[in-house]
């Protein structure tokens, strides 16, 4: 280490701060410049997490937390790692959405992110080089803050969902802090309100769009990839119109991933197959409808279409068993609009001898008895007790999943979809929610976050080094997560807790490195001893 003194002490990725031994001191001219005890990890690991119970909401937990991330890397994620559930809601989703709103306000530190102006493209290859420094990079997550969660275009201040996500690849699956950068595009806005703000930080333009959008989408891609070669670039809360194409365009060229269509439907498809362990019934035999035909929703739909197929449907087959229902009611093949996403799942209105009355889920539920259905609509309170109890009606063990998240934006709660079903659903919410006793049952309810998929997905594939992210490899991942639920349980989740993120992380990504030898997309042969390898530890 070259670094001496306060530069130390300023560098989160070697800082130890009152950890330093007496010979460390000596060797970086830390002396006089810390108290004299020299304390364990262990021990500020304690004095850290009692300053943090001290605050008094989540947002000034959070900005404390981001405080001590600031300061010191291994510190952060050692004290993350032993409060893993606690942490969560207030690292990531949902309390993220508060310091996203108010980034400009809230600004403090740029916590190694890099700022690419579409305004600056030249500078692209130095921005990010800067924001390297000597750390080799492995891993870019990466938004232009269009889409961000269920609340929209925050333009600039979506770097905090880069720095949030990267944040849980390292506390779930152990990857090195070291070697990941956070990155945003800043296209512009069309948030008026930050259009209008004097302190938002980012361009005060409307968001580019077409060829020069595209243009510049790709001149990151090629620069980052020639920077950071073995990356694996995670692409993240793109909006709807630009997500899919983005993604269609580098998924068989690079090692890539975007979270809001794959991500979200892997989760959701374990989550599935968790049901179906404890429901005994087979994927093929399922009714699937979704609520809401935007990024995440189309998405999720073909992941577990793709899953009928793979279980012996035809596709012909496959799709009779999918409705997407939106604002307009179902979608047809003549609905004006439809994206290439929404297209091969759109009926054709001669299948209904009522097509004109199927405007609301409540008239689709009641027309076609599904035995699946999926909310990403951000439509609170969208299942009401109507649909459900119709819905329950026609099936034995209802699989409901409303998955909009923030809280105040799901299409339902859990308590209520347990007690309108008699507790007969099969229950995954976007947000925490805590067990539900209804009728001397305690009822565990499985979240439907992506943080129990991408980050175990991203080690598999960063430790063998893989060519691709395959379709396989992504199933692969969410078998493997599907089969942890106790199906024997009364009450049983159907997925495993977010307090045993890091033993399963570890579970999907040897699953998804032994997939990428299996599929010739990696040199390795060891699955397991290469993502034990791979796997970083917070320790000094």
């Amino acid at each position: 280490m070259t670094e001496k003194g306060f530069n130390v002490l300023n560098n989160p990725f070697v800082n130890k701060g009152t950890a330093f031994t007496e010979q460390e001191r000596k060797d970086l001219s830390l002396e006089g410049l810390l108290p004299p005890f020299v304390q364990t990890l262990d021990q500020q690991v304690e004095q850290t997490y009692a300053q943090y119970q001290k605050r008094d909401s989540d947002l000034a937990k959070r900005i404390f937390l981001m405080d001590i991330f600031n300061e010191n890397r291994v510190l952060f994620f050692k004290l993350f790692s032993e409060h893993v559930n606690e942490f969560m809601p207030v690292v990531y989703d949902p309390t993220i959405a508060d310091t996203i709103e108010n980034y400009s306000r809230l600004f403090v530190d740029p916590q190694n992110a890099a700022y690419l102006s579409i305004y600056d493209q030249d500078n692209i290859e130095k921005t990010l080089k800067n924001a390297a420094g000597d750390r080799d990079i492995k891993l870019i997550v990466v938004t232009d803050g269009e889409g961000i969660l269920g609340i929209g275009d925050w333009g600039l201040q979506g770097v905090d969902i880069s720095v949030g996500k990267l944040m849980v690849y390292t506390a779930a699956a152990g990857i090195d802090p070291k070697s990941v950068l956070p990155v945003v595009l800043d296209v512009g806005t069309n948030n008026q309100k930050l259009l209008d703000d004097d302190l938002y930080l980012g361009n005060h333009e409307n968001r580019a769009t077409g060829d020069k959008y595209y243009n510049f989408v790709d001149k990151f891609v090629d620069i980052a990839e020639k920077t950071f070669p073995n990356m694996y670039l995670h692409f993240e809360d793109f909006g709807r119109s630009n997500a899919a194409n983005i993604l269609n365009k580098y998924k068989d060229k690079i090692l890539t991933f975007n979270d809001d269509i794959q991500g979200t439907g892997i989760i959701t498809l374990a989550g599935i197959l968790g049901s179906l362990n404890i429901s005994k019934q087979k994927l093929t035999d399922q009714v699937y409808v979704s609520f809401g035909a935007g990024t995440a929703g189309a998405g999720i739909l073909k992941r577990i279409f793709d899953a009928m197929v793979e279980e012996g449907l035809s596709e012909e087959e496959a799709k009779k068993r999918f409705y997407m229902v939106d604002k307009q009611g179902l979608l047809f093949t003549d609905t004006e609009g439809l994206t290439p996403e929404q297209e091969p799942f759109a009926r054709d209105r001669s299948e209904f001898d009522n097509a004109d009355q199927l405007t609301d889920l409540a008239s689709v539920v009641k027309e076609v008895h599904p035995t699946i259905l999926v909310g990403t609509s951000t439509q609170p309170g969208a299942f009401t007790k109507e649909i459900v109890t119709e819905m329950a009606a026609h099936t034995e063990r209802p699989i409901i999943f409303p998955l909009s998240n923030p809280t105040k934006l799901a299409e339902a709660t859990a308590n209520d979809l347990i007690k309108w079903t008699d507790g007969k659903a099969l229950v995954a919410t976007g947000v925490p929610a805590g067990p539900i006793n209804y009728n001397g049952v305690d009822y565990n309810i499985g979240q439907a976050n992506n943080a129990l998929v991408y980050p175990g997905l991203g080690l598999g594939a960063l430790a063998v080094n893989a060519k691709l992210l395959s379709d396989g490899m992504i199933n692969r991942a969410a078998h493997s997560l599907g089969g942890i639920v106790d199906p024997e349980q009364p009450g049983a989740a159907v997925l495993p807790p977010v307090t045993k993120l890091d033993q399963f992380s570890l579970t999907v990504a040897e699953g998804v490195a032994d997939q990428a030898i299996k599929e010739n997309l990696s040199d390795s042969t060891d699955a397991k001893s290469a993502v034990e390898d791979f796997k970083w530890e917070p320790k000094y």
